[in-house]
Formats: structure tokens, C-alpha cells, sequence
């Protein structure tokens, strides 16, 4: 945005969020699946860092629904802070993660080694390199490893990796695309292979319930369950910038979704 300001200074920019998050999964096996090790992942993280240095300070820290006021359902972000990684004190949560590390026979002579998958683009590479220079604080040694396009879905179907920086997108603002979708025991979209009966019997519930507030309620219980249990923490949810020229006419931009909306039926050109 800062390029078109420059290039064409008499553009009207809007930034809006996107309904797309950046995420950390982690694969249910060794060692991963000892909830301790993921916890002490969570806590290395610095979300607004992410936010600082890739998106200029525009985006949300929040769990997986999109956070108010854009989002409908999303969990306030005073109920998340008690969760690991969500403190407001980042250097506080990394001394408890190297607790956690050290009672797991890691330290600064033993760190952790493990490779990040990421996909060859930029938005997931370099929020990657981010990710591996945080975990660093926690004796976590990461080396990045770059999938090409092609291999990427498959890869992540196949749980063929160990820690992944990936984006999760929705197209619909609502909970049973994002629960069923990405976090039921049995969806080939859930990649880090998690499976909890409460949790999918919280999912059920909320998406038969008629009753507004009622539903949101569960849907932040759910939220809560998943960040305790470290599923696929959100590191944050991107905002990005719409630019267009003065004489284009009647464009409305979707404040909830990166697919939705650009039909531009409605557009017209003043010259």
C-alpha cells in the first residue's frame, strides 16, 4: 500500500480484514504429542510481533473464528488471555516454556530440532522465518523447509510433516465451515490429526443451536478447549489493502472474506 501511496498518490486504499489466519500446526507425534511440548510452543509466540513486521501493525490477535468487531463470533480477546501463549507479558510466557523445556531434558546446549514446513510463497515463508526466530527463545532450533505449490495440500493431507506454517482461510463468517472443516476427527482438512469427543460433541451442539448468543457461547467454549489443548494456534489474523482509482465507482469490499464479493456487477467507471 505504501508503493501505490507513492506510485499514485490520488488512490483510495481501504484495509479490511480477510478472514484468514496464520497458523502454527503441529503434527500428533513425538514430540508433539505430549501436550507440555506444545504448550511451551504456544508460549514462545509474540503475535503482535508478527503483526509489526508483516503487516505494518494491521491485523488481530484472536483464536480460530474472526474476532469482533468484523467477525460475529469471534471470542474477546480478554477471555484468551489466561490461555498459553496469549499473555500480555511475552518474556514472562517464554520463562515459563523454558521451564517446561528444561523438565523435558532440552536447554541451550540441547535445544529441540525440528523443520518448519512452509509453503514457497511469501506469505507463508516469511511469517515462517519469524516463527523460527521466536521459538529460538524456548531451545527450540528450527530449520526451514520451502514445499512447492503442488506438493503443499498434499503434504499437509498426509501429515507428512512436523511443525507447519500455514494459512487457514474461510469463505463464510460462521462456525460449522471452520469447525467442520478444519478441526472434526474424520475431515481430510484436518491436518494436524486432532480428535476429541467433547470437543466434536461441543461442535454439534453449537451448530444446531437456534439461539444467537446461546451458540456463541459454546462456540467460545470451544475456542477455549482448543487453544488449552494447543491444537493449531493462531498466530494472527491477516488485514490486507484494497487500492483502486478515484473514477471506479461503487466497489464494496467484503470486510469478512478474501473470496467473496468481486464479482463487480455494481462497478462503474466516471471519466
Amino acid at each position: 500500500m505504501k508503493d501505490i501511496k507513492n506510485q499514485a498518490p490520488q488512490a483510495v486504499c481501504e484495509v479490511e480484514p480477510l478472514n484468514v489466519s496464520v497458523t502454527l500446526a503441529m503434527v500428533r507425534k513425538p514430540p508433539f504429542d505430549n501436550i507440555e511440548i506444545r504448550r511451551a510452543l504456544a508460549l514462545a509466540l509474540d503475535r503482535q510481533a508478527f503483526i509489526d513486521i508483516l503487516g505494518d501493525g494491521q491485523g488481530d490477535i484472536s483464536a480460530v473464528m474472526l474476532p469482533p468487531p468484523e467477525g460475529i463470533w469471534g471470542i474477546p480477546i480478554e477471555q484468551l488471555r489466561p490461555l498459553p501463549g496469549y499473555a500480555a507479558d511475552v518474556a514472562a510466557s517464554r520463562e515459563e516454556a523454558r521451564a517446561i523445556m528444561r523438565r523435558h531434558g532440552y536447554g541451550p546446549d540441547k535445544p529441540l530440532k525440528v523443520t518448519v514446513s512452509a509453503r514457497n510463497i511469501a506469505t507463508y515463508r516469511d511469517p515462517a522465518t519469524i516463527l523460527i526466530d521466536q521459538l529460538k527463545s524456548v531451545y527450540i532450533d528450527g530449520q526451514l523447509e520451502t514445499i512447492e505449490t503442488a506438493n503443499w495440500i498434499p503434504k499437509m493431507v498426509r501429515k507428512d510433516y512436523t511443525i507447519a506454517l500455514s494459512l487457514s482461510g474461510s469463505a463464510v463468517d460462521d462456525p460449522d465451515q471452520i469447525f467442520y472443516e478444519s478441526y472434526v476427527c474424520k475431515s481430510p482438512r484436518n491436518y494436524t490429526g486432532y480428535c476429541d469427543a467433547e470437543m466434536e460433541a461441543l461442535v454439534d451442539k453449537q451448530s444446531i443451536e437456534s439461539d444467537p448468543q446461546k451458540r456463541r457461547d459454546i462456540v467460545w467454549e470451544i475456542e477455549k478447549k482448543m487453544a488449552a489443548d494447543v491444537v493449531r494456534p493462531i498466530i494472527y489474523h491477516m488485514r490486507a489493502a484494497t487500492c483502486w482509482h478515484p473514477q471506479v465507482k461503487n466497489l464494496t469490499l467484503m470486510a469478512n472474506s478474501a473470496y467473496n464479493g468481486w464479482r463487480l456487477e455494481d462497478l462503474w467507471l466516471d471519466r
